[in-house]
C-alpha cells in the first residue's frame, strides 16, 4: 500500500480552521490561570495541535477501514474469479497466483509459487506458449493463445490464455498478468458439433443410400415384373410355336397327302390310259390308218394332259418363272390364272424397282399373295381384289385388297381354329426377312392385308 502524502498548504489551513472551531466549541480545561500572553499562546497552540492530531488519526482510521475493506473485496475477486490470474516473469515463474488458478492446475497455491508455469504446458503446446510469453514481454499488447495445460494429477485440459503488457514496462523486475480460463468443455462442444454434423452429412448420405437402394428396389421389382411378363410372353409363343410346329406338320402331311391323291388320280390315271392306248397301238398298227391316227391323237392329248398336271404341281411348289422371269412377270401369271379360275377380277399395280430385293424377299412377296388370294377364292365371297407394290423410303409396302366378307382379325393366332395356317404362315414369312405382316378386316369394307419388307439386310428401324 502507497503512503498518503503530506497535505497541502490549503489542506492545513482548512484543518486548522476546523481544529480551532472544534476547540472553541469545547468547554475551557481546568487549570492555574495564566497571565503570561505566552504560555496562553503556546497552551493554544498545542491544544490546535492535538486537535490536528485528533482529527488525523480519525482520517487515517477510516482510510485504513475502507481500504482494508477494498483489500478484502479485491481479493475475494481475485481469489474466487473465474478464471486464473497467474503473475510471471519472463521466464515464466509463477509469482502470483488465485486460488481458481490453482484448482486449474490441481496444485495448492503455496506450492505454486516460484514454480515455472511451463512446466505444465504439455510438450506439443510448450514452443507455442513460449512464443506467446515472448510476444507479451515484447510489448505488442495483449496477447492470446490457446494450448493444452497438464493438471498435477496428469490430466489435460484446453486453456485459452491472455496476457497485458508487462509492469513496470522497462526495468529488471518486469512481470506479467496472465489470465487461464478452461476452454475444455467449449472444445468438448465443438468437437460434439462437428461430430454432429459428420452424422448429418452420414445421415445425408445414408438418406440418399436409402433413396437410391428404395429407387434400385423399385426397378428391380419393375424389372422382375418385366420378366415374368417376359417369360410369360415367352412360354406363350413357345406353346405358340409348337402349335404352329405340329400345324405345320400336319400341313405338310395334309399336303403330300393331297399331292399323291392327285398324283394318284390324276397322272396314274393317265399314265394307264396312254399305256392302255400304246397297247391298242401295237396291235392295230397294220389297220385302217384313220383310226390309228385318231388313237394317237387321243394318245398326245393325254400326254399333254399329264404334263400340264405336273406343270401345276411344279407352279404350285416353286415357280420357275420367279427365277426366270422375276416377281413382276410371276405375279401376271398368277393372278392371270387366278381369275380365270375364279371369276374374280384383279387390279394389280407395281414399281419396276422391286426387281432390286433379293430371291428371300421376293419368294416372301410371292408367297403372301398367293396365300392371301387363296385366303380370297376360299372365304372372302369377293367380286373384286386390289393387289398393289409401292415404295415407302427403304422399304417395299404389299396390300391385297377385297371387297368381300370380314372376319374377326383376333382368330389369326389361334392355330387351332386356323387349320391351313394362312395368316400365321404369311406373317411368319414376312417376320423372317424383317418385315411386319398386319390385318385389317371390318364389316361392308372387306379385308386388307399388307406386308412392308425392308431394302435392306437388316430389320425395319
Amino acid at each position: 500500500m502507497r503512503p498518503k502524502p503530506p497535505p497541502s498548504a490549503d489542506e492545513a489551513a482548512a484543518l486548522r480552521h476546523r481544529a480551532e472551531e472544534r476547540l472553541k466549541a469545547q468547554p475551557p480545561a481546568a487549570g492555574p490561570a495564566r497571565n503570561e500572553a505566552d504560555t496562553q499562546r503556546l497552551v493554544h497552540e498545542l491544544q490546535v495541535h492535538q486537535v490536528e492530531l485528533e482529527m488525523q488519526n480519525a482520517e487515517l482510521r477510516e482510510t485504513r477501514d475502507r481500504l482494508e475493506a477494498l483489500l478484502e473485496k479485491y481479493t475475494d475477486l481475485y481469489d474466487f474469479a473465474p478464471v486464473g490470474y497467474f503473475s510471471l516473469d519472463e521466464q515464466g515463474r509463477i509469482l502470483e497466483a488465485n486460488l481458481a488458478g490453482a484448482a486449474l492446475l490441481g496444485v495448492e497455491r503455496s506450492r505454486l509459487l516460484d514454480r515455472r508455469l511451463p512446466r505444465f504446458v504439455v510438450p506439443a503446446s510448450r514452443s507455442e506458449f513460449l512464443a506467446f510469453l515472448e510476444r507479451v514481454f515484447a510489448g505488442r499488447g495483449i496477447a492470446v493463445c490457446e494450448v493444452s495445460l497438464l493438471k498435477a494429477d496428469g490430466s489435460v485440459f484446453w486453456a485459452n490464455l491472455h496476457a497485458s503488457s508487462p509492469t513496470p514496462p522497462d526495468g529488471p523486475a518486469r512481470r506479467c498478468q496472465v489470465a487461464v480460463s478452461d476452454l475444455t468443455a467449449l472444445k468438448e462442444a465443438e468437437q460434439a458439433h462437428r461430430r454432429i454434423e459428420t452424422l448429418a452429412v452420414t445421415n445425408q448420405d445414408l438418406r440418399q443410400e436409402i433413396v437410391r437402394r428404395e429407387a434400385v428396389e423399385a426397378a428391380l421389382k419393375v424389372s422382375e415384373q418385366e420378366h415374368q411378363r417376359l417369360l410369360e410372353q415367352a412360354r406363350h409363343l413357345q406353346e405358340e410355336l409348337r402349335r404352329l410346329s405340329h400345324g405345320i406338320l400336319q400341313a405338310q402331311e395334309d399336303e403330300r397327302r393331297r399331292i399323291s391323291r392327285e398324283l394318284h388320280d390324276d397322272i396314274t390315271q393317265t399314265l394307264v390310259g396312254i399305256n392302255v392306248h400304246l397297247e391298242a397301238l401295237a396291235g392295230e398298227a397294220t389297220v385302217n390308218p384313220a383310226l390309228l391316227r385318231e388313237k394317237i391323237a387321243r394318245t398326245q392329248r393325254l400326254v399333254e394332259k399329264s404334263l400340264n398336271i405336273v406343270h401345276e404341281f411344279a407352279r404350285e411348289l416353286r415357280p420357275t418363272a420367279l427365277d426366270d422371269l422375276g416377281l413382276i412377270a410371276t405375279l401376271h401369271s398368277l393372278l392371270k390364272e387366278f381369275m380365270k379360275r375364279t371369276g374374280i377380277r384383279v387390279r394389280f399395280s407395281t414399281f419396276a424397282g422391286v426387281q432390286q430385293l433379293d430371291d428371300s424377299r421376293l419368294t416372301v412377296l410371292y408367297r403372301v399373295v398367293q396365300s392371301a388370294l387363296a385366303n380370297v377364292a376360299e372365304h372372302a365371297h369377293a367380286t373384286q381384289v386390289k393387289v398393289s407394290l409401292r415404295r415407302r423410303a427403304d422399304e417395299v409396302r404389299l396390300e391385297i385388297s377385297d371387297n368381300g366378307r370380314s372376319f374377326p382379325v383376333a382368330r389369326m393366332r389361334q392355330v387351332r381354329r386356323n387349320k391351313h395356317l394362312g395368316l400365321i404362315g404369311m406373317r411368319e414369312r414376312v417376320e423372317m426377312v424383317g418385315g411386319k405382316l398386319s390385318v385389317e378386316s371390318a364389316p361392308g369394307k372387306g379385308t386388307t392385308v399388307r406386308a412392308e419388307i425392308p431394302f435392306g439386310n437388316g430389320p425395319r428401324g
